[in-house]
């Protein structure tokens, strides 16, 4: 969507296919960073965006053993917008749509589902097919279709799966609404827990071993309301919330990325390019850098119907650093500090670079830097038409 806006505000004629009917998917890319806000700030829409429902984050802590461990503090960031935003997705979607639609190149199509691509004698792709049997050509086809991507198998691109030892239980647990909200991870022997405050409720984030999914449903939902308990005691009495099976939602975590993002007329950016694991919620900011960053580069040239095939390289070269950054940065996490936590029976001590963020402020503007801006942050710098 946000590739859609900025090529159609170049003047390129836009269509975005969307394989379902609405937006409505519930925790997909709820954390907007303080890198994309300043996206908008950039093209005139901050303040329209902020003016839309949603809740912000100035730090983040960690909990181990009872103690609280300050871990990002994004105050002191050098943006105008010093806060992470969390908007469901259902709700950001709309405003880019909205934002996208005001230029008369942009177009969307909902309810059609993209199933294989098209090519020329020679090898190019040109379009893509619907399910429906439909063809749509395409001087350029961005495939943007997540972690699954039917077009980037379609196309052949090769993908090197870095390993991901986790997966994810989402849920929800109702809480007394505060106006100060704040995201921290509880860390106890053999669970850990990411908790998102969300005004009124807590969105959670329950990380277990990857493939341990069945073996913790076959447990009961008593037995895992129990080790929630447990883990997190404050919230306890609200875990009747949780009232079946349906209400807890499971992320089978990746990480990889491809090796080739592109080929003659075809393009992968987000997570067709290079899955993300859940780890500092960054996924959603990285794929919209990507966006930015293949306008900036393809968009005049597209405007100006030249050749593009040459410039795709460019967009995986520009993005390639912060992706590998980031990957290692969580795998990182993955291995130091997921894997031993999950794998503890009893209480340890906090990590050691967890006790230093704690001891000296000035260090949590570290993590708060790499988390809210990220690496090689994108400027917006595609050309505007006159409308």
């Amino acid at each position: 969507m946000m590739a859609g806006l900025l090529f159609a505000r170049a003047g390129v004629e836009t269509l975005v296919i969307e394989k379902h009917a609405d937006f409505l998917r519930d925790f997909r890319g709820d954390t907007v960073h303080p890198s994309t806000i300043e996206l908008f700030d950039e093209l005139g829409l901050a303040e329209a965006l902020l003016a839309r429902t949603h809740d912000r984050v100035t730090d983040i802590s960690a909990s181990v053993g009872g103690r609280r461990y300050r871990v990002a503090d994004l105050t002191h960031l050098p943006v105008r917008h010093k806060f992470m935003m969390m908007m469901p997705q259902w709700h950001f979607l709309d405003f880019v749509r909205d934002a996208a639609s005001r230029w008369p190149a942009f177009a969307l199509r909902m309810e059609s589902e993209v199933v294989g691509l098209t090519e020329t004698a020679g090898g190019r792709v040109d379009g893509v097919r619907l399910a429906d049997g439909e063809t749509i050509s395409a001087d350029l086809v961005i495939a943007a279709d997540g972690r699954g991507s039917i077009l980037r198998e379609a196309a052949g691109l090769p993908r090197k799966d870095l390993g991901a030892p986790i997966d994810v239980f989402w849920f929800r647990v109702p809480k007394p609404r505060t106006s100060h909200n704040e995201t921290m991870g509880r860390f106890a022997p053999g669970t850990v827990i990411a908790m998102i405050d969300r005004s009124d409720y807590w969105q959670c984030a329950f990380v277990f071993a990857k493939g341990g999914a069945d073996r913790i449903r076959a447990e009961g939902l008593g037995a895992f309301r129990t080790r929630v308990a447990s883990a997190v005691p404050e919230i306890a009495e609200h875990l009747d919330a949780i009232g079946t099976w349906d209400d807890v939602k499971l992320l089978s975590v990746s990480l990889d990325r491809l090796i080739r993002w592109h080929r003659p007329g075809l393009l992968a950016i987000g997570d067709a390019a290079h899955a993300m694991s859940p780890v500092g919620g960054v996924g959603i900011n990285l794929a919209i850098q990507d966006a930015v960053a293949a306008a900036n580069i393809l968009a005049a040239p597209l405007a100006q119907g030249g050749p593009i095939d040459g410039l795709l390289g460019k967009v995986q070269a520009r993005r390639m650093l912060p992706v590998r950054t980031i990957q290692a940065l969580q795998r990182i996490v993955h291995t130091g500090v997921l894997g031993p936590t999950l794998d503890a029976t009893v209480q340890t001590e906090a990590p050691l670079a967890l006790r230093m963020l704690g001891r000296c402020p000035r260090l949590q503007r570290i993590p708060a830097r790499v988390l809210g801006l990220g690496i090689r942050r994108e400027h917006v710098r595609s050309p505007a038409i006159n409308v």
